[in-house]
């Protein structure tokens, strides 16, 4: 599934637009828009414990589902500055970033998102914020398994930081 697969009329003009490959051309007003992936970041952060915080979903995709901290990233945000920016609004946390962990990618909402995943300590008390439920520390050997969490990479990034195992 692609971004423009709705797409029918220019967003500029509102004439109708031609799809070619991964873009949308408007012959009208030379508009062209791109299929590109929606950048994000979060982190696997961690306590002075060495446990690992996740936070329950309110909203969908994944209402009721563990997902790790972080959001999508504003237009002009280094990832850093949003990963910052998005804890702080889920988590009331302030956290050090430390390891980039990679990159995947996520279909989310008709979308692709770019994620990108670092691990990260945490400072302050934890509480659900944004579109929490709410938030809990787990052990790194109690994570919940594959299928409660709320998103496919979710695994693998578990697995970089703390050698989480899939069942």
């Amino acid at each position: 599934m692609s971004a423009l697969d709705g797409w029918r009329f220019c967003p500029i003009c509102g004439e109708a637009i031609e799809k070619v490959e991964d873009r949308a051309e408007c012959r009208a007003c030379g508009y062209v828009g791109y299929a590109n992936a929606v950048p994000g970041a979060e982190a696997v952060c961690f306590d002075g414990a060495g446990r690992v915080l996740l936070g329950r979903r309110a909203q969908d995709p994944g209402a009721g589902l563990w997902d790790l901290p972080g959001g999508f990233l504003h237009e002009d945000e280094l990832p850093l500055d949003g990963l910052r920016r998005e804890v702080r609004e889920e988590t009331a946390l302030e956290i050090e970033p430390e390891e980039f962990l990679g990159h995947w990618l996520e279909p989310y909402a008709g979308r692709i998102v770019l994620c990108l995943a670092w691990t990260a300590r945490a400072s302050g008390e934890a509480r659900a914020g944004d579109d929490l439920a709410e938030v809990r520390w787990f052990e790194p050997g109690e994570l919940p398994g594959p299928g409660e969490l709320a998103f496919t990479h979710y695994p693998a990034v578990l697995s970089a930081a703390v050698g989480y195992e899939q069942a």
